[in-house]
């Protein structure tokens, strides 16, 4: 068996959940920081390959009428970027509110580390993934 790993691509950083075995469970991982880039794709291939994954599901935030922006496309962009992977594209709408919902739930302060944030969205994105 296999993870699945979910990123949430934003400008600075990235955020990493990765499935169990029996891909029920989304679990956050990390960030890293999507600059340089080239380092980027290197530790998602590196963190991937120590921890079993085949998929890897990239949140795209289309817009609300299910048009994509800038940042759409950019994450697109990105996960081109990613080989030897089944890249899955999931769509990403509102996940970064349900993610700062979550934690404040949870009482975690995350105004002063995002990456926190940014690791729960790509939670909620792998959730949004494995529960189809």
């Amino acid at each position: 068996m296999h993870k699945v790993m979910a990123l949430d691509v934003g400008t600075k950083r990235i955020g990493i959940a990765l499935s169990d075995y029996l891909q029920i469970i989304a679990t956050p991982h990390s960030f890293i920081s999507r600059e340089p880039e080239d380092k980027a794709i290197e530790e998602i291939i590196k963190i991937a390959k120590e921890n079993r994954v085949e998929k890897i599901v990239v949140g795209v935030p289309r817009n609300m009428d299910g048009t994509e922006g800038f940042q759409a496309k950019d994450c697109i962009n990105f996960s081109q970027k990613i080989s030897g992977f089944d890249i899955i594209l999931e769509d990403e709408r509102l996940t970064s509110e349900e993610a700062e919902e979550r934690l404040r739930s949870r009482k975690v302060d995350f105004r002063k580390n995002k990456g926190l944030v940014d690791m729960e969205s790509a939670c909620v994105i792998l959730e949004q993934y494995l529960g189809k």
